[in-house]
């Protein structure tokens, strides 16, 4: 099952709490999106240890549930 832009979001803000997320689904598809996620949390950290982040958030999701998300993060 595929994982869906409020599960995305879910996951995301229970894991780094202040983050501002955006999701679009980029297909229309439920299986292609892009993420826009601003945390202070980000502070500090390169742009791959923001992402190792957010994946992290995600729990694996990417592993079958998620089958592409294009992601952009900033320090908020």
């Amino acid at each position: 099952m595929a994982m869906t832009a409020d599960e995305i979001q879910r996951r995301i803000r229970e894991n780094i709490p202040d983050a501002t997320v955006t999701i679009e689904d980029t297909a229309g598809d439920g299986d292609h999106y892009a993420a826009h996620v601003v945390s202070a949390a980000f502070k500090g950290k390169s742009r791959v240890q923001q992402h190792q982040m957010v994946y992290a958030a995600l729990g694996g999701g990417m592993n079958g549930e998620l089958h592409a998300l294009a992601l952009q993060t900033e320090v908020g």
